[in-house]
């Protein structure tokens, strides 16, 4: 069955706008274990900017389900990563002045740094993950440099459904959505595990959860603003509703 990461870094946007102690990231855990998450994502950055160091060792201690580490490849975060070591490291870009992470990250540029990082970090006993672009070459890079995980970056999916209205007759969000699937069998084919995300919502999630293969989605910001009106519980539980029924075939 598909499963659900839900990605509290807005939690810490939040509490860091005051510098206060709140919300609290891990207690914003906790209500989204309750709601069905599978698994629990933050993203540590170089900056520091929303999720602290605090908050990951408190995260690894009480999260019962997986915990992801979202993280650049640099000698500092492996450090991090295999003291604390998350059930799962995804390696993704960083720039100092993007608000959430775009674009994916360029494994064909750097496989040998990859290979590296990606030992390291299974050597600790994670599982390692990359986000990249639905792109052919990222997928074959990110198979030899030993990824166990390839996350598959849906923003352009989901600008291609808003700039159409969700509409699947407009040839641009078909192909957008093509990219994704293609991607996934490229990924599922190189015997890696296919998971999505990025910019995914109530309205666009169908599709991608529907894919062949795929088996994890990775959402945040839609279930943060959702909880702002009914409660990060209640968010999680429609969002892993909406994905469940779409992943399930049509013939049974």
């Amino acid at each position: 069955m598909i499963q659900l990461g839900v990605n509290i870094d807005h939690v810490a946007t939040v509490r860091q706008a005051r510098l206060g102690d709140e919300p609290d990231p891990v207690r914003a855990a906790h209500e989204a274990e309750l709601g069905g998450a599978d698994g629990i994502t933050v993203h540590l950055r170089e900056d520091r900017r929303h999720i602290q160091d605090r908050d990951v060792r408190l995260l690894r201690q009480m999260v019962k389900v997986k915990l992801n580490l979202e993280m650049a490849a640099t000698d500092e975060m492996v450090e991090i990563a295999r003291d604390v070591r998350p059930h799962t490291a995804m390696l993704v870009p960083e720039g100092r002045e993007e608000i959430t992470t775009e674009g994916g990250l360029d494994v064909a540029g750097q496989v040998s740094r990859m290979k590296d990082v990606v030992a390291k970090l299974k050597s600790g006993g994670m599982i390692v993950s990359a986000f990249i672009d639905p792109d052919r070459a990222q997928v074959e890079a990110a198979a030899r440099a030993g990824f166990d995980v390839c996350e598959v970056h849906t923003g352009p999916y989901a600008h291609a459904f808003a700039d159409h209205g969700g509409d699947f007759r407009r040839q641009a969000l078909v192909c957008a959505l093509s990219d994704v699937a293609e991607a996934g069998e490229t990924i599922r084919g190189a015997g890696m595990r296919f998971n999505a995300g990025h910019a995914l919502n109530y309205h666009n999630v169908d599709a991608i959860a529907g894919l062949p293969g795929i088996e994890e989605l990775h959402i945040g910001h839609a279930i943060v603003s959702r909880a702002i009106y009914t409660g990060l519980r209640e968010a999680v539980s429609e969002m892993k509703r909406l994905m469940t029924i779409a992943s399930i075939p049509a013939d049974t």
